[in-house]
């Protein structure tokens, strides 16, 4: 009995998803839960597990391509009797291969991604891709090329920025980049000619580039100089992002995908590696981006969408109180080895954070409250999100029901969504439905900062950097002296169409009372 695959939907505002890794074959036998696919949305990248036993039998949507939650994906025959289609369906434009033509025609038709491009007299026309069904134009950000470079096929050759997605746009061919069409920062219809590789260049026709470019060459690495050499080198944009940042030849990495296709994985893995010291430049060099303009990524762009739409939405006031730490900090100490052999997880200061947020945010509810049309929705539960930093973004798992958890339950469990964001294997039902946030800025190293309300909820709470301070202590006779504390400073952004300052100082004075008297079991 086939099973649809869909794209599930990773969150609450999230609408649409990207598959960057099919991690399976049509033919393939896949058992219930193993991995199946690797999709990346504005919020998450994640692995995502088949739902049932059996043979996948066909895949509709390949990868790089960018379609709804809800979309029929892949089909697993849980007996594997339906009929193995190897290729994906032609209906999700996938990017970005682009699309190239003999000149000098004009809007040709798009072939199958993957074929051959056509070699003619005139040489290789290079056409604004269609980036997906509802896309009709896009915009030349960035040329990678110069005329007169030579390109290798797969190579990126220029930038493009669409209303959906940003993205390199390689060449389809090897070849010498003849002729510049289309100069940076215009806006033209998809299939229009753009550029030609390994034609006759017409000065006429060819527009100098609105900006500087900017050398893309890659710095090979000397210990591995040999590796790969002369084979086709397939990769996402994102890897060749990574490759240029960190002058980095992708022929020195080793591919794990289909056909030997560079993942994000494989690359950080290589640049994870100890590798022979560089030779470093006799004087400081300009930083790479310094007068150029760049454009946003997709996932930037939302992120800057919401923010202004959190601040729009909400009148934000913030609050910041100081926290003697000092006892935490000796308790943890003092407790850390045997927690861990108790209980197998690291006893860091988060779950004292969190039980403290808890247990003040069931005293002062309105903190873990909704204003929706116009009404204050009161949760049942104390859902809280915990901002983890990863190397692509930020993206935030969230503790259900927290209130009922003790502190070893929470410890496990901050350490579990932690361990499992950054191995990209979280569940959609864990990136939404917070009622809270905590999101530690302090990491960086940070006094404290003033964070930007995650809506719809009402408050969101920023965790300052951990150090020690000389503190006035004030005895009981009323005698001070002056101290070595840890301290930290915790800052408090609320919706002040629902919070007042009196809520807001109750809220942080409990939380406060509760770091610096801490008299709870850890378990």
């Amino acid at each position: 009995m086939p099973t649809d695959i869909i794209m599930p939907q990773m969150g609450e505002s999230i609408f649409e998803g990207t598959i960057t890794k099919w991690l399976k074959k049509a033919g393939d036998t896949v058992v219930k839960d193993e991995p199946l696919f690797e999709i990346s949305t504005d919020k998450v990248d994640a692995e995502i597990p088949s739902p049932v036993a059996g043979v996948l039998t066909e895949i509709k949507v390949p990868e790089g391509a960018t379609v709804e939650v809800n979309t029929v994906v892949a089909v697993v025959a849980e007996d594997g009797s339906a009929a193995v289609v190897a290729a994906p369906a032609p209906a999700v434009t996938p990017v970005p291969t682009p699309v190239s033509t003999p000149v000098p025609a004009q809007a040709p038709a798009s072939p199958q991604a993957g074929a051959t491009p056509p070699q003619v007299t005139g040489g290789t026309a290079i056409v604004m891709p269609q980036m997906g069904e509802s896309i009709f134009e896009g915009t030349i950000t960035r040329w990678l090329k110069k005329a007169g470079d030579s390109v290798a096929v797969d190579e990126p050759l220029f930038e493009i920025s669409t209303d959906k997605v940003d993205a390199e746009i390689p060449s389809p061919v090897d070849g010498v980049l003849t002729e510049i069409k289309v100069p940076e920062g215009s806006t033209v219809e998809v299939n229009t000619v753009v550029a030609v590789i390994g034609g006759t260049a017409s000065a006429s026709a060819a527009p100098a580039p609105a900006a500087p470019t900017i050398s893309a060459a890659p710095v090979p690495v000397p210990e591995a100089a040999s590796v790969h050499e002369g084979r086709r080198i397939r990769s996402s944009p994102l890897v060749r992002r990574i490759a240029r940042e960190n002058n980095l030849d992708l022929r020195q990495v080793s591919g794990s995908g289909s056909g030997g296709r560079i993942n994000k994985d494989d690359i950080l893995r290589y640049l994870s590696q100890p590798r022979a010291a560089q030779p470093q430049p006799a004087a400081p060099q300009a930083p790479k981006l310094s007068g150029e303009v760049v454009p946003m990524t997709k996932m930037r762009a939302i992120i800057a969408q919401r923010m202004t739409e959190s601040m729009q939405t909400s009148p934000h006031a913030h609050s910041v109180y100081k926290v003697d730490m000092t006892r935490i900090v000796r308790l943890r100490e003092r407790e850390k080895a045997g927690f861990e052999q108790r209980n197998g997880v690291k006893l860091t200061y988060m779950p004292f954070i969190t039980a403290a947020a808890v247990e003040a945010l069931r005293k002062f509810p309105i903190l873990n409250a909704s204003l929706i049309d116009g009404f204050i929705h009161y949760h049942a539960n104390i859902n809280l999100g915990i901002a983890v930093a990863l190397e692509w973004g930020l993206i935030v798992p969230v503790i259900k029901e927290s209130e009922g958890r003790n502190f070893v339950s929470l410890a496990r469990t901050i350490a579990d969504l932690a361990a499992r964001a950054r191995a990209k294997k979280l569940m959609p039902d864990e990136v939404g439905g917070s009622t809270f946030t905590l999101t530690n800025s302090g990491v960086f190293g940070g006094e404290f900062g003033t964070p930007i309300i995650n809506q719809p909820e009402s408050a969101i709470l920023a965790i300052g950097g951990l150090r020690k301070e000389p503190v006035v202590l004030t005895d009981a006779e009323g005698n001070d002296t002056i101290a070595i504390r840890s301290v930290q400073y915790y800052c408090l952004g609320f919706d002040h169409r629902l919070i007042d300052g009196a809520e807001s100082g109750k809220f942080m004075s409990e939380f406060k009372k509760i770091l610096e008297t801490w008299n709870r079991e850890i378990g």
